[in-house]
C-alpha cells in the first residue's frame, strides 16, 4: 500500500455532507507554484501544505505541480441555519458526528451549548483527509496542515483518539485515516472571486460535462471495487476520493462509491470516515442493506443501521 494524504473534501465526508463550493477547482499557470497559489488564494504562502496534502502532492517524498494540472483549492463552506437546528445537528451532518459540535461552534465564535441563531449564515470546515506514512506523528501532521505542533490534541479529539500526558499523542501507522479541520482557512478577496468563479463551471456544466464525468465515474467504480477485493484499501481511499472530486454523479454511482468506501475504511481502522462513509452511503442508497452473511461484523459495527 502507498502512503498518500488526500483531502476528503472533500474525501468520503466532505463530498457528501459539505456544500459543492467547499472546494473548488484551480488549474495551474506556467511556472506557478503552490506557495504563490497559496498567497493569492488564503494570503498566506505557508497554507502550501494545504494545497499539497488536498491534492496528494506531498505523498512518496512529493512532487511538484505542473502547468494545466487541475488542483482542489480548499475552502470553506456555509450554511444558512434554519429552524430547529443545533450545533450537534450540524456537526452530525457536515462533520459526520454530533460529538464534533464544538469544532463548528468554535469556528463561528460560538459555544456548542447554545444553538445558533436561524437565519444566521455559518462556516463549516474544510476537513482534509491525510492517509498517514510510517513513522508519522499527530503533532507533525498539526505543525503541517494547522501550523502548531501543540495543536496535536485537537486532531486527537477530533479524531477519536487518545494521547497521555506522558507518552504524548497517540502513536500513527502507515494507512492511518487522520481528519484534519481547518478552522483557520479562510480566502482572500482574490480566493474568493477564483471559488464563485469554480462554482460558476461546475454548476453551468452543460453541453454533455456531467455525462462525461459520469462515464469516468462507470469506468473508475470497478477498478474502487478490485481495489477492496484486492485488500489495496489505501489506493481505494485515494481512487474513491478522486471519482467524488470529479463532478456530479448519480445517486446509484454514489451509493457504490460510498459502500466501497465504507469497507475501505473499515479496514484501515479510521472507524470516523468510516461512519461517514455508512451514513453517506445511505442517504445515496436508502435501500440498502448489508448482508449479515457475507459482510464481516466489524463493517456492521461501524456502519449498524
Amino acid at each position: 500500500m502507498r502512503p498518500l494524504a488526500l483531502a476528503l473534501a472533500s474525501a468520503a465526508l466532505a463530498s457528501s455532507f459539505a456544500p459543492p463550493a467547499s472546494a473548488f477547482t484551480h488549474i495551474v499557470k506556467p511556472g506557478e507554484t503552490l506557495a504563490q497559489l497559496a498567497v493569492r488564494v488564503y494570503g498566506d504562502a505557508k497554507k502550501e501544505t494545504i494545497i499539497a496534502g488536498a491534492n496528494a502532492l506531498d505523498s512518496q517524498g512529493g512532487s511538484a505541480p505542473v502547468a494545466g494540472m487541475h488542483l482542489e483549492i480548499p475552502a470553506p463552506g456555509h450554511h444558512r441555519v434554519a429552524a430547529g437546528e443545533s450545533w450537534p445537528d450540524l456537526a452530525l451532518v457536515y462533520l459526520g458526528d454530533a460529538k464534533r459540535a464544538d469544532v463548528l461552534a468554535r469556528m463561528n465564535q460560538a459555544v456548542a451549548w447554545i444553538a445558533p441563531i436561524e437565519g444566521q449564515e455559518i462556516q463549516i470546515p474544510f476537513v482534509l483527509t491525510v492517509i498517514c506514512a510510517e513513522g508519522e506523528r499527530m503533532d507533525q501532521l498539526a505543525l503541517r496542515y494547522m501550523g502548531d505542533a501543540n495543536r496535536a490534541w485537537e486532531l486527537e479529539a477530533y479524531n477519536g483518539r487518545k494521547g497521555t500526558l506522558t507518552a504524548g499523542p497517540s502513536p500513527l501507522r502507515r494507512g492511518d485515516v487522520v481528519l484534519v479541520p481547518l478552522l483557520d482557512l479562510n480566502l482572500t478577496d482574490a480566493g474568493k472571486i477564483e471559488a464563485r468563479a469554480g462554482s460558476d463551471r461546475v454548476q453551468s456544466q452543460a453541453g454533455g460535462g456531467v455525462l462525461e464525468v459520469q462515464r469516468r465515474a462507470d469506468a473508475e467504480l470497478p477498478l474502487l471495487l478490485a481495489d477492496v477485493r484486492g485488500g489495496r484499501y489505501v489506493d481505494a481511499v485515494a481512487r474513491g476520493n478522486r471519482v467524488l472530486g470529479g463532478g456530479e454523479l448519480t445517486r446509484v454511482q454514489l451509493g457504490v462509491l460510498h459502500r466501497a468506501l465504507l469497507e475501505a475504511y473499515v479496514a484501515l481502522d479510521a472507524q470516523g470516515a468510516a461512519q461517514g462513509a455508512c451514513a453517506a452511503w445511505h442517504a445515496s442508497d436508502p435501500g440498502g442493506r448489508l448482508d449479515p452473511v457475507m459482510v464481516s461484523p466489524k463493517i456492521r459495527a461501524a456502519c449498524p443501521k
